[in-house]
């Protein structure tokens, strides 16, 4: 029997272990609650670090509404008393995988779309979701895009265009010092122009870097309130607080206010709002004590907030790390891997003044360097509609035979390259009706030629680049710190990404020639200089030779070489006659491969005072100028060999009269062999590999031409030279 205390003591026992067990699980909860309150705001910094979010908390549905202002239907009524705390819930899950996520960006300009193209790298490397983009454009972003797009080939990702040009109106009439200009104000007019069966959207400025998966951010639509219309991070500097500097007086915002680079915006609530006319009202009202917006669409929304603070839904700092120069963002973050979003929402871009910027920046050329390439692939398990032509060309590669010697030529021409046209701003020349453009392609190891090519030709010119991501930067880069080059706004310069062995020389001039804006083409290569006075010599000759009366012709520009990379350009005929003559200059390809010019007849062009007419001859490949639509190159020949002879060809099959102009000229420069050519003379399987895509060729001209094809044929039956 045990003594009488005992059961006294083990039940006092037995109660305090239940009580300590009750404790701890309430205390676990605690932990459990803040937890899950700090990663449902992003955050995750362990004890010390700096707070997470600058954004004051806002009651879900109740918010004391100033004194003097009205409200309108469907506005809660006003409650000081509103708590600030929010109960501890477990975190929303992230949308289903397949949802469709839909995303609105204002984008206008060649530099902006360059920066958008940034922006949606950033959002395709972490997304697991598929996206639709809907895209609000002047008529020049929309042409960058839309070709962008098209060759990108994107799995998943639906994009829309809306026409900018006609939103114009709904806005121009706010003054706006901004330097987004009209541009900067059109988020205020999405409700009304997006799709009206369109719910919700993430809306995004050009100039913010994804550090996440973009559904997380899709995924705080969970947590607004049935009032809440406006997901905003809260502006992370003192701008809204006033007194920056003397006489500085920003519009009404609530507290440090929102910055609107980043929105979640419930569309169908702010159409039922009546969204158009509350802004509207809220914008002529504030524009009679102030003269203007200082920032843009921010300044509108901000005051409406103000108002009607009810409104918006505070999101976690990290999604919009505003990297202004007086930000307040280290008050956000603790360390890198916090941050969902960088913002670089100053005017100086990557060069604001910040501790961390460093860090910042390398995110930035992460996602601008990077291979777009890698991005094209499949979401699976999400079925959606492949993209327009990658079916059949899925069918194209899938017919190849991988042990075929020729497998790289023949997967080469089904590459489909994304094509960046006008990658610099371009200002398009004004029409006339004999103006020529110089066509020409070039890869990172000619890039030295831009220059002289630019002095020798002061008319517009259409460049096809052939680069990866990170050496179109680099081109960039050279064109900005060249004085001549950067003062040259009629060259248009057009990226096609690099992908593959081979160069695609033909489906580069095809892209030049298409971008030209003249009525005729001088169709040369990168490594000729012209004339000094060949451009304006050109015009002339069109113009005399009335080629704009539907005469078919193709002027013969002849060419020459010299093998010293120092000599004195001649600025005549007579000039470079006395050099060709001194043994300083050569007729282009004499020793190597003469028939190639052999036809433009060089004695007879010594003596020319006049055009001659010359016969098409097998391997010809003049340089010559046409119009804008003659037939294009034909994309089969990549890599080096008989590309310009095939073009010769159908210009000819077409009956264009081959004309020889005899005060025109250009000069070769030396380079350096191409790795094509060097891939050329050294294996046997190229050239069999060449010649096998010729005699196809001249199949499909027989199948086109029928019998006039005849002495294409005959003349295939000749020797063969190394094109």
């Amino acid at each position: 029997m045990l003594p009488r205390g005992r059961p006294r003591a083990l039940g006092a026992a037995a109660l305090l272990l239940l009580l300590l067990l009750i404790g701890f699980l309430l205390f676990r909860g605690d932990l459990d609650c803040e937890r899950t309150e700090r990663e449902a705001s992003g955050g995750g910094a362990g004890p010390g670090s700096l707070p997470r979010s600058l954004t004051p908390r806002v009651p879900p549905d109740e918010r004391p509404r100033p004194r003097g202002t009205a409200a309108f239907d469907g506005d809660p009524p006003a409650d000081p008393g509103g708590r600030n705390g929010s109960d501890c819930t477990p975190p929303r899950p992230r949308p289903p995988k397949c949802e469709l996520l839909q995303v609105a960006i204002v984008c206008a300009g060649h530099n902006s779309s360059r920066d958008v193209i940034t922006l949606v790298k950033s959002m395709l490397f972490y997304r697991k979701n598929p996206l639709h983009l809907h895209l609000v454009t002047d008529a020049v972003a929309r042409n960058i895009l839309e070709t962008l797009f098209h060759t990108w080939m994107v799995p998943a990702v639906r994009i829309s265009f809306y026409n900018a040009d006609e939103l114009k109106p709904q806005v121009s009439w706010i003054p706006n010092k901004h330097y987004s200009g009209l541009y900067g104000l059109m988020k205020l007019v999405l409700p009304s122009a997006l799709p009206p069966d369109l719910a919700r959207v993430i809306v995004l400025d050009t100039d913010v870097t994804f550090a996440s998966n973009i559904a997380e951010l899709w995924a705080l639509f969970a947590h607004f309130s049935d009032k809440q219309v406006i997901g905003l991070v809260e502006n992370q500097s003192d701008w809204y607080l006033g007194n920056l500097w003397r006489n500085h007086r920003p519009w009404p915002a609530l507290g440090r206010g929102f910055n609107t680079g980043v929105i979640l915006l419930r569309l169908d609530r702010l159409r039922r709002a009546g969204w158009e006319q509350m802004w509207k009202l809220t914008a002529t009202r504030e524009l009679l004590t102030l003269p203007a917006t200082s920032l843009a669409d921010q300044d509108i929304f901000n005051a409406i907030i103000k108002e009607h603070p009810w409104l918006v839904r505070p999101l976690p700092c990290v999604w919009n790390v505003q990297l202004s120069d007086h930000t307040l963002a280290e008050r956000c973050y603790s360390e890198a891997s916090d941050l969902k979003v960088i913002h670089w929402n100053s005017p100086k871009k990557l060069r604001v003044k910040n501790k961390h910027v460093e860090s910042f920046r390398n995110l930035y050329l992460t996602f601008l360097e990077y291979d777009g390439n890698l991005l094209r692939r499949e979401l699976f398990g999400c079925p959606r509609p492949p993209p327009p032509g990658a079916e059949q060309l899925q069918r194209a590669l899938a017919q190849l035979d991988e042990e075929d010697a020729c497998f790289e030529f023949r997967r080469q021409q089904l590459t489909v390259h994304r094509v960046h046209i006008t990658f610099l701003p371009h200002k398009p020349p004004p029409p006339q009706p004999h103006d020529v453009t110089l066509v020409a392609q070039l890869s990172m190891d000619r890039l030295q030629m831009l220059e002289a090519l630019c002095r020798h030709w002061p008319g517009p010119m259409s460049l096809a680049l052939y680069l990866t991501d990170a050496e179109a930067q680099q081109f960039l880069r050279f064109v900005e710190t060249s004085v001549v080059l950067s003062a040259r706004q009629d060259v248009a310069y057009h990226v096609v990404y690099r992908e593959g062995p081979l160069y695609p020389i033909n489906q580069l001039r095809n892209v030049a020639l298409a971008q030209a804006l003249t009525p005729y083409v001088f169709l040369s290569d990168i490594d000729f200089l012209p004339a000094y006075s060949l451009y304006d010599y050109l015009r002339a000759s069109i113009k005399q030779l009335e080629l704009g009366s539907g005469r078919k012709a193709a002027l013969v520009v002849p060419a020459f070489e010299t093998l010293h990379y120092r000599f004195s350009f001649p600025s005549s005929k007579a000039e470079l006659l006395a050099l060709l003559d001194a043994g300083s200059l050569h007729t282009f390809r004499y020793h190597e491969w003469p028939r190639g010019h052999a036809p433009t007849d060089y004695a007879r062009w010594r003596e020319a005072q006049a055009p001659y007419h010359v016969q098409w001859a097998a391997d010809y490949e003049p340089y010559v100028v046409v119009p804008r639509d003659c037939p294009r190159y034909d994309p089969r020949f990549v890599g080096f060999g008989w590309n310009k002879v095939a073009h010769v060809v159908e210009l000819d099959a077409q009956e264009y009269e081959l004309l020889v102009l005899p005060e025109a000229f250009i000069i070769h420069l030396p380079h350096a062999p191409s790795l094509d050519i060097s891939r050329f003379r050294s294996s046997p399987t190229y050239r069999d590999c060449l010649q096998a895509l010729k005699d196809e060729f001249h199949q499909d001209l027989s199948r086109h031409y029928g019998a006039a094809a005849l002495k294409y044929l005959t003349a295939l039956q000749q020797p063969r030279g190394p094109t």
